[in-house]
């Protein structure tokens, strides 16, 4: 018998399966909050590994931010 793949992602299908009722506005907001953070501190935590392993300094990174790495357009 052949597997059929869900167009959704096992996080999708896992909140929908957990939100299978209908919730007030105000908690849709606060669990897209709660999200956001949790995604936010993911981030927080991956970029402070790299900034470790790369041994980035403040000063590193000003120079960075006044950069201009673009690729120049040909004409």
């Amino acid at each position: 018998m052949k597997s059929t793949e869900s167009p959704l992602s096992n996080i999708q299908l896992e909140l929908l399966k957990l939100f299978s009722r209908d919730l007030e506005e105000r908690d849709i907001v606060e669990i897209k909050k709660l999200i956001v953070n949790y995604l936010a501190g993911k981030l927080d935590r991956q970029t402070s590994e790299v900034w470790k392993e790369k041994n980035l300094s403040n000063e590193d990174m000003d120079k960075l931010l006044n950069s201009h790495l673009r690729t120049p357009y040909k004409d």
